[in-house]
């Protein structure tokens, strides 16, 4: 079978490939693979049906390649794509474990910060300091970093990321008002909490397929910076998880050892424009 890969459409041209991702498809499309897409638009609209409906149908199994989505767009979207004969290789339940934090943390416990979080909906803020007191009571005193399920706002680091002391509940109910303000109707999940850790390396992107590192690069933020991560103790969390197809950024903390910053599901994590599509394209299995 060949291999088929399902990206987003250009919003502007829903017949050609969302730009950002016109080198991978190219790479596709130039191994002989057979290139789909869909309308990310009305599929976070709610509407999956007319998302998929330049799909051709009975493509085989596929992998999806395009812009996030929340677990409940990712499995209307794979219910949509098996009704056209195209069903995703990667299942929803294992998009959302790889996708969202809760989903991951424990399996790379002693690899990653210790987290705490708490489901939340979009524009709301916990108010009630004692509930935030209690949320981060397993966090031992100290700096911490404020996330929702997905992403953080690094970007506003003071104003809606770093808490310089968790116990600190005014402070930090502060910096949690200002993330869930910023992320708008998109906060996915809830709020988290994590320990801060202080690294001395930029961050490696590795991604793994079906247990295996596929591709060891630099993260998308640092395209040209290729850090040397070791992966041992990593590989058998990532076994553990179970996914197909996830990605795990790690950075080297400053008494030495490795840790696991971030786990995403491979399908939507960003490639560095430095790496070529093919070195990744060439390990993902074509159905047989």
């Amino acid at each position: 079978m060949t291999l088929t890969v399902v990206f987003c459409a250009d919003p502007l041209n829903p017949r050609r490939v969302e730009p950002h991702f016109a080198r991978e498809a190219a790479a596709v499309r130039d191994h002989y693979g057979n290139v789909a897409l869909i309308d990310h638009d009305a599929l976070r609209r709610g509407e999956a049906a007319a998302a998929v409906r330049r799909v051709p149908r009975d493509l085989g199994p596929a992998w999806y390649r395009g812009w996030m989505l929340t677990a409940a767009e990712y499995a209307a979207l794979a219910a949509a794509l098996k009704e056209r004969g195209t069903p995703l290789l990667v299942h929803p339940d294992d998009y959302r474990r790889a996708h969202e934090l809760p989903g991951w943390h424990d399996t790379f416990a002693g690899l990653t910060p210790p987290s705490v979080w708490r489901p939340l909906p979009p524009r709301t803020v916990p108010e009630d300091l004692a509930e935030l007191a209690e949320l981060v009571r397993p966090l031992p005193p100290g700096p911490a970093v404020v996330k929702d399920y997905v992403k953080s706002r690094k970007h506003e680091w003071e104003e809606a990321c770093f808490v310089p002391d968790v116990k600190d509940v005014t402070r930090l109910r502060d910096v949690v008002a200002a993330m869930v303000a910023l992320q708008e109707e998109f906060l996915t999940g809830g709020v988290v909490v994590r320990q801060y850790e202080r690294y001395d390396t930029g961050e490696a992107r590795v991604w793994w397929v079906d247990g295996e590192p596929a591709l060891i690069g630099p993260h998308p933020d640092e395209p040209g910076r290729r850090p040397e991560p070791e992966l041992a103790e990593v590989a058998g969390a990532v076994r553990a998880l179970g996914c197909r197809f996830i990605t795990t950024d790690l950075a080297r903390r400053i008494d030495g050892r490795w840790r696991v910053v971030e786990v995403g599901d491979g399908q939507v994590s960003d490639l560095p424009i430095s790496v070529d599509p093919m070195d990744l394209y060439a390990h993902l299995p074509v159905p047989g």
